[in-house]
């Protein structure tokens, strides 16, 4: 298995793919890494030769923040969002969805489990007729 960014990736994948693997590299960025190292992005990533991986770990070093320091600038950002009190850090806060979706029916996700709510019972009147 080669080891990219402190990340062993997969070796029986296309490089493209295996990249992935890496946390804040998506195929997009995949491609261009692989573009700058001029490499195919259909080799599979056993046959990749040690020049070729370090010119890979060279390019996304020079260029990209990953793994660790991604992680970190994520969560920076968001609580960055709530200490300035925007909508979107309230909504961190309150752990509900972020972007504008609905939550009247869906958002199980970022709401957790269903915690039900005692609704009024049916009182039924007695009533003579």
């Amino acid at each position: 298995m080669p080891r990219i960014a402190g990340v062993d990736i997969p070796a029986n994948k296309q490089v493209q793919y295996s990249l992935r693997y890496i946390y804040a590299i998506g195929p997009h960025t995949a491609r261009l890494v692989l573009k700058e190292a001029e490499i195919e992005p259909d080799v599979k990533a056993k046959d990749l030769t040690e020049d070729e991986v370090s010119r890979i770990a060279g390019v996304i070093d020079r260029n990209y923040q990953v793994e660790g320091a991604a992680r970190r600038a994520v969560t920076a950002n968001i609580a960055r969002l709530r200490d300035i009190g925007c909508y979107r850090g309230l909504r961190h806060r309150r752990g509900l969805p972020v972007r504008g979706q609905k939550t009247r029916s869906n958002a199980r996700t970022r709401k957790g489990p269903k915690k039900t709510v005692a609704g009024k019972k049916g009182v039924k009147e007695m009533h003579r007729g």
